[in-house]
Formats: structure tokens, sequence, C-alpha cells
């Protein structure tokens, strides 16, 4: 198949299987291909929010020692290849070509089937395993127990943030999606968490005892504490004025949870203080808090839960500086979005509402209906011309267009506007 031919043959499995949360058939399709995820020491993250940030502060500190270093993250905004990395470098056209149809010829006769997150797992698992890679940051796809990823067996496992998402599959309460996030944690390896709440941290705690993980928490061992060059990171070791390459404070509590999950990962301790310092400095996650254009400001962030968009809504007298803020706004149907409109409803001029180019896209008529609530409100039939509107209006040169909602829409206008 060529790459454009492959890619609609995943696409389709999403649309058959969608999530289904297992770790059988990525163990069986794994042992017929001979390869195992063990050949790679690996970094697992968890997390409602902040894993992707956590994990690509990981690999750069990492890929600034030198080492070849592979990165799982999900979902990509752009193009399907950013999923899976060595260092810098995605993976090519011709290795998802050639990975896709080995693992699919591989399982012919096989009672398994692989979701398209499964497939794409043990793509990712055998790309490292050849290159080879040194290390591999392994971001979790949904969840943490049942997630695909969870075959790993990891130097440290992360839990970075918990809060509401996901709910059909983790749970309704704090405490049930904490015990799927904990999930992760295994045996005698050290388990990392970062700023959670009381009952989170309760459950994550009980968890870490009972695997007899070595349970390193947030404010507890390690912190970052806030300084005029950025942060000083104290842990076992105190690293000062490290200034990460992303904007937010949350993005601070990531970074010092990243550093938190290499010293007890047995990483650290090989990385000079100047080493972490340009790693962390030059991390670049498209779609968080990132400014993509001035005259109008246009900032794109995947915020899609109601943590996501309080923690957004706190960095906005910052970024926006009191201008009229225009939002754009796509959601998925399944996420918690009344509460996020509610809570950006007060901080903007005024709201178009666009699909998300995703099966579960909720109707932007209802979500519009909600936010009329608040400010004068519109729907547009996609993201392009929401955006576009503000673009070409010269009157809207000193304001801000904020396009949030869900990590699909920022793709789709990330790549227009980049």
């Amino acid at each position: 198949m060529t790459y454009a031919e492959t890619l609609e043959w995943l696409y389709q499995l999403e649309v058959r299987h969608g999530w289904d949360l297992k770790l059988e058939s990525v163990r069986e399709a794994l042992a017929r291909l001979r390869s195992s995820q063990q050949t790679f020491a690996a970094l697992h993250i968890a997390g409602t929010n902040g894993k992707g940030s956590t994990a690509a502060f990981a690999h750069a500190v990492l890929s600034c020692q030198g080492l070849r270093v592979g990165l799982f993250t999900s979902p990509h905004l752009g193009d399907f290849r950013e999923r899976i990395r060595i260092g810098e470098e995605w993976i090519s056209q011709d290795a998802v070509v050639a990975l896709a149809e080995e693992v699919r010829e591989c399982l012919q006769g096989s009672p398994a089937e692989l979701t398209f997150f499964e497939l794409t797992t043990v793509m990712a698992f055998l790309h490292f395993a050849r290159a080879p890679v040194d290390a591999a940051v392994v971001e979790v796809g949904l969840g943490g127990r049942l997630d695909a990823t969870n075959v790993l067996i990891p130097r440290a496992a992360v839990v970075t943030t918990i809060g509401f998402d996901h709910e059909r599959y983790l749970g309704s309460t704090i405490a049930a999606i904490a015990a799927e996030k904990g999930g992760i944690f295994k045996p005698a390896v050290p388990a990392i968490v970062g700023r959670v709440g009381d009952e989170a941290r309760s459950v994550l705690e009980t968890m870490a005892a009972e695997q007899g993980s070595p349970l390193r928490l947030y404010g507890r061992d390690f912190r970052a504490e806030l300084v005029p060059e950025g942060f000083d990171y104290h842990g076992r070791r105190t690293i000062r004025a490290i200034r990460p390459g992303l904007a937010g404070r949350f993005q601070i509590d990531n970074a010092a949870t990243a550093l938190a999950a290499l010293e007890e990962g047995g990483w650290l301790a090989e990385i000079a203080d100047d080493r972490v310092r340009s790693g962390i400095a030059g991390v670049r996650w498209p779609g968080r808090l990132e400014i993509v254009r001035e005259r109008p400001r246009v900032i794109l962030d995947g915020a899609h839960n109601p943590a996501g968009v309080e923690a957004l809504v706190r960095e906005l007298p910052a970024l926006c500086q009191g201008r009229r803020i225009h939002l754009v706004f796509g959601v998925l149907a399944d996420k918690r979005w009344p509460e996020m409109v509610e809570r950006l409803g007060r901080e903007i001029a005024d709201a178009t509402v666009v699909p998300v180019r995703e099966r579960r896209s909720e109707d932007p008529a209802r979500v519009a209906e909600l936010f009329r609530r608040f400010v004068p409100t519109r729907v547009e039939a996609d993201a392009a011309a929401a955006v576009g509107r503000w673009l070409d209006d010269p009157a809207c040169g000193d304001d801000v267009v904020l396009v949030v909602g869900s990590l699909f829409l920022v793709g789709e206008v990330g790549t227009l506007l980049r």
C-alpha cells in the first residue's frame, strides 16, 4: 500500500473499533513479531492533563545528553508521523507503511484484532526496538491500567495530574480515575506523582504501597520554586535557573515532574545542569498556549476538559493583556463541555463555534446555544472560515483569537496557519 492508503486503513480501524481497553492483543502481537518492548529503557507517563508536555520535557533533556531517545505521544496535530519519533526525527512514511503491513500480515489467522491505537503502539515499540534507542518516553493513550502502552515495565512511571475526562472509560469519580491512571505502577518501579488533589493522592499512595513502588510526590519529595530566571528544581539534587520553553505556570510543574522522573529512573545523575537547562528551554510542543500569529494574536491551546480550561484561563491575563478575545471553539461530544463553556464565557468578547473533524464532534448548534447565555455567538461550518474572519478584519489587529476545545481542532488550525 501507499502511505496514504496505509493511513486510510489505520483510520478505518479507529472507526471500526474505537477504544477497546485491554492488553492481551498488544502482548500477542509483540510475541508473534518476536519483539520485546523490554529491549529499551522506558519512562511511562499517564495523567489527565500535562502528560504530553511532561513527555516532551523528559525527551528533550535525555536528547541533550546525546542519547538516542524515542518519543511516543498522541494524538497527532497535523501528521500521523508526529506520534513516533527518535530525537527530532519523525518516523518515515516508508517505515509507517512497512511496519503496518508487517503487523497486519503477522496477525492474519489470529483471533486478536488490534484497534488503531493498539496497532500504532506496536509499531512504535517495534520502531524503537529496532533502531535501537537508548531510551524511550512513552505517553499513555487513555487511562493507564488497560492502555495498550501498559505492557511496558519502565524504569519509572509517572502520573502528572488527575481530573475529569473520559469518564465513560475511567469512571465518574476522582478516586476511580486515579485508580485507572495509577494502574501503570509496577512492582518496585519508582512512581512519580505530580500536582494532584488530596483524594487522588491518597489513592495513588495506596496503589504505590501495594506494588512496593518507591513513591515521589510533588510538594513533598520534589518541587519547583519560582525565581526571576524561571524556576529552581529541588529534588534529590537542586538545579537552579531553569526556564521552560513552553508558556504557562503549569508547564513549570510539568518540567519539574519530568525531572523527578528522570531522577528516579536513574538518568538525571549523569546529566549536567547546563544540559538540563538547555533541554527544558528548547522544548517546543505545538498547541499548548502556542502563539502562531500576531495582529491579531492567534493562540492555540489544546485544553479539552474543565481542568485544562481552568489552567488556560489563569494564563489569559498575561497572554492577552486586556485585549478583546474572540473565541473559536469546537469540542467532542463526550467531553464535559458545558463546564468549559461556562468558564470561557466569562473571559471572552464573543464566540464562534465550529465542528471538529472527528466522528465524535459535538453539534456546534448545541454548544452555541449555551455560549449565547454569556456572549454574542455564531456558528461556522469550518475552522478556516471562523479564524479567517478575524484575520481579514483590520479592526481586529490588536485583538486576540483564541482557538480551544479540542486537540483535533488545534491541529487543523495550526496546519493552516504555520
